[in-house]
């Protein structure tokens, strides 16, 4: 069977720069060469495993492999981590040795920030790269965690994802949020999970609504926040994500 190729990435505006969004779920900033992906949550596997939760050990070895496909696609001259690259603080001291040299391939040769999350809030120098807690970038503000407010900004930290029922069947996949101001990217890693688009952490984000660009098999598709669905009401509590407010 023939493999077809990526979809082209979508163009938009983002306070004033051009970006493109790839069916990945990365971002592409054309005027400075860079890549911008979040929440990798790399040794996840690992991390729930040592709480009992049995799950196959390959997501660091998957994600790595679908980022460096991407990178290989785009060549940027910078990536930027949007934080929670590691699902918590002691996840690249169990990196094994195939997963370290990948990430080591990936890294070297080019510029590479790491933005602190709050599962990964200190990394380590072995990592390569710099690490910052937000980086500039012509108008916008990279960081993990969004803030309320009017801020330009590329954050990660909510997953979001966009359920849309299409011919009586409710269909859900990780999107990318934006208002044309701001931009919530979708997580990475292959363990990372989402949270419903409509849950209320991202009404104080996107007052006045979003387009969601919703990544589907062999395209994306710009959805307004009014056609969205709500999850089915869950019978366990889950977790509740809030969003940074604007500082003093």
């Amino acid at each position: 069977m023939r493999e077809e190729a990526p979809a082209d990435p979508t163009d938009i505006r983002l306070a004033g720069l051009d970006c493109l969004l790839d069916r990945s779920g990365v971002m592409i900033l054309p005027e400075h060469d860079a890549l911008v992906v979040a929440d990798l949550h790399l040794e996840k596997g690992s991390s729930l495993a040592r709480r009992g939760a049995m799950l196959p050990p390959y997501d660091t070895g998957a994600t790595l492999s679908a980022l460096a496909e991407v990178i290989a696609r785009h060549d940027p001259a910078h990536v930027i981590a949007l934080g929670d690259s590691f699902h918590d603080r002691h996840g690249p001291e169990r990196l094994g040795e195939p997963d370290r040299a990948a990430l080591a391939r990936l890294v070297e040769g080019r510029r590479w920030t790491w933005i602190l999350g709050n599962h990964d809030p200190a990394l380590p120098d072995s990592l390569g790269g710099a690490v910052a807690n937000e980086i500039q970038m012509g108008s916008l503000v990279l960081r993990h965690h969004p803030i309320a407010g009017a801020a330009r900004e590329v954050a990660g930290h909510l997953h979001p994802v966009a359920k849309v029922v299409l011919r009586g069947r409710g269909v859900r996949a990780r999107a990318f949020l934006t208002d044309g101001e701001r931009c919530v990217l979708p997580a990475f890693g292959a363990y990372a999970g989402g949270l419903n688009a409509c849950d209320p952490a991202f009404t104080p984000l996107f007052p006045a609504g979003f387009t969601a660009h919703v990544i589907g098999r062999n395209r994306m598709f710009a959805i307004a926040h009014a056609v969205l669905c709500e999850d089915a009401p869950q019978p366990f509590p889950r977790r509740v994500y809030r969003t940074r407010s604007p500082r003093a």
